[in-house]
């Protein structure tokens, strides 16, 4: 979840897609005047960070290559693992992954016997994936959801999505980092913290913040460290860590993808989702982990809408006769991002879309209060249920309490728990407050919000920038991100993507595309559209900070 303070508020100069860089910071009415200060000096050398074969590299590039010989999943997976080594651990040490999966090479070579069988799964065979570690994995890895309290506690099955990537023939290369369970612990936290995971950077700025609370899977694609990732969201948590890593982040319609042996925070919210550096990538990990499954009741709404196949929905003319809504309410917390999306409206315009701007929920900011509300009463709920059926981990959120109580010089070191002692004062999920606030979220972010702005406008979907670039990592004061376009999709269990748009002081921004109910296909579309239009995204250097003409 990102938190809830990073939803905010209330003709550009041109620049080449293949060179966008803006200054943030700056006056707008300065930019075009300052246009050429990408050739500016760096403010400090980027530090020696070897090439890597696999930097960029796609599913579809990997399996060509699997299939010539050229490589084996074995080969992938020590290439992969190397490069954590070096890159993760060492080098630069954005600590992303938290934790490797010492029967990763078993799996890689069992994919291997069955490719020289003649029998391949799809896509996803030999394929390395990290998961993040609130993900349930009945293995030799722990899943702690970065918390000390849940180390040596082991889950006696694996998440629903797990058991899908076994199926596809993925390769569960490890577990990423987190902010320590998923961003619900405290309003003051760092995000991509955690006790057991120490601190990610980002790599585009190892002194910026990844965002989260998906922060690890984020950084490790971002950087190279595997094909694709999977992240959680509540709120936020998939796409902000992907806008601010230069990524594709997909946030599914609840019920698309199963919550099974994810460690929970509010099940009116909570989904897993897809992370990658394409859309393609994305969409392949999507059909993967889509499906109806009896552990969790709100996949069976999924039941014939579920697609077999997301990439049959990719066009490359995606944007043509494609009507979007600009939802400006969520521009103006930057002045340079505010100018990067308005060229990019402008591109789109180009494309061949049809922009309705603006295009506003009527019911923009009026359930931040409640949102907050329903996300705490679920919270003691769902976690209480999730640790009840746990075998050695503490048993409620009274007793995570107490262990951080008991721990706080490694637990607590720079931000409390406040959120998690406000959880613990709610009662049960039959109270009048809850009910009531339930359904606000739902009528305002739904009816009265997403699908009424989308009826009014005959829209396909709605366009705001995913949020601000990557802020410095504080632990003094915790996050301040400026502002943030995710709160409507996730409180009415919407699907969001977000896309590379461009760079900021060579720090990445997306652009996200949201819609109604089970609109993937649509939305794969435009943002497939839009992707090809920008070709936006650009690996990271590793940079100590931000400078000036990173690109």
């Amino acid at each position: 979840m990102t938190k809830m303070k990073q939803d905010l508020p209330s003709s550009p100069p041109r620049r080449s897609f293949l060179q966008r860089s803006v200054l943030g910071g700056i006056s707008t009415a300065l930019l075009p005047a300052l246009s050429g200060a990408r050739t500016l000096a760096a403010t400090a050398p980027a530090p020696e960070v070897p090439p890597f074969e696999l930097d960029e590299i796609t599913i579809a590039d990997l399996q060509a290559g699997l299939s010539s010989g050229k490589y084996t999943a074995r080969s992938i997976s020590e290439k992969y693992l190397a490069r954590i080594e070096a890159i993760d651990k060492q080098g630069p040490a954005i600590a992303s992954v938290i934790e490797l999966n010492p029967d990763a090479l078993a799996m890689a070579e069992a994919t291997d016997r069955e490719r020289k069988d003649k029998r391949t799964r799809g896509p996803l065979h030999g394929i390395p994936v990290l998961i993040k570690d609130n993900i349930d994995t009945a293995d030799r890895m722990q899943t702690t959801a970065g918390s000390l309290a849940l180390l040596g506690s082991r889950p006696v099955r694996d998440a629903f999505i797990v058991q899908r990537l076994r199926e596809a023939g993925a390769v569960i290369l490890g577990k990423t980092n987190l902010s320590e369970w998923a961003n619900i612990r405290s309003s003051h936290s760092s995000s991509g913290w955690s006790g057991r995971g120490g601190q990610t950077k980002n790599p585009y700025a190892l002194d910026r913040n990844p965002c989260g609370s998906s922060s690890g899977s984020g950084a490790a694609v971002g950087a190279n460290l595997c094909a694709v990732a999977i992240g959680t969201e509540t709120d936020g948590s998939v796409v902000c860590p992907a806008s601010a890593n230069g990524l594709v982040g997909i946030k599914p319609t609840l019920g698309l993808v199963s919550r099974s042996g994810v460690i929970p925070i509010a099940h009116s919210q909570d989904t897993p989702g897809p992370m990658a550096r394409t859309v393609r990538d994305a969409a392949i990990l999507l059909g993967a982990l889509a499906g109806v499954d009896p552990r969790d009741s709100v996949t069976a709404e999924a039941g014939g809408k579920i697609a077999p196949d997301y990439t049959r929905f990719l066009d490359p003319n995606g944007l043509k006769g494609a009507r979007i809504g600009i939802a400006r309410k969520y521009f103006g917390f930057s002045d340079a991002v505010d100018v990067l999306m308005n060229d990019l409206v402008e591109e789109m315009k180009r494309a061949g879309a049809l922009i309705v701007d603006p295009a506003d929920l009527e019911s923009h900011g009026k359930f931040d209060d409640t949102e907050l509300l329903v996300l705490l009463y679920e919270l003691k709920t769902d976690l209480n249920a999730y640790l009840a059926a746990r075998p050695g981990a503490p048993k409620s959120l009274k007793d995570l309490i107490d262990f951080n109580d008991h721990n706080k010089d490694k637990e607590m070191p720079y931000f409390g728990q406040d959120l998690f002692i406000k959880a613990q004062g709610k009662g049960p999920l039959t109270e009048k407050e809850y009910v009531t606030a339930l359904e606000a979220n739902r009528r305002l972010s739904r009816k009265e919000g997403i699908d009424v702005l989308m009826d009014k406008f005959h829209l396909d979907a709605i366009m705001a920038p995913t949020g601000s670039p990557a802020w410095i990592t504080d632990w003094v004061d915790g996050d301040h991100a400026g502002g943030g376009s995710s709160n409507a999709a996730a409180v009415a269990g919407y699907p969001d993507i977000t896309v590379p748009a461009g760079f900021i002081f060579g720090l990445p921004v997306g652009v996200s595309f949201f819609g109604r109910a089970w609109s993937e296909p649509v939305l794969l579309k435009i943002a497939y559209g839009f992707e090809q239009l920008t070709k936006a995204r650009k690996p990271p250097r590793f940079l100590p900070s931000a400078k000036i003409g990173a690109w």
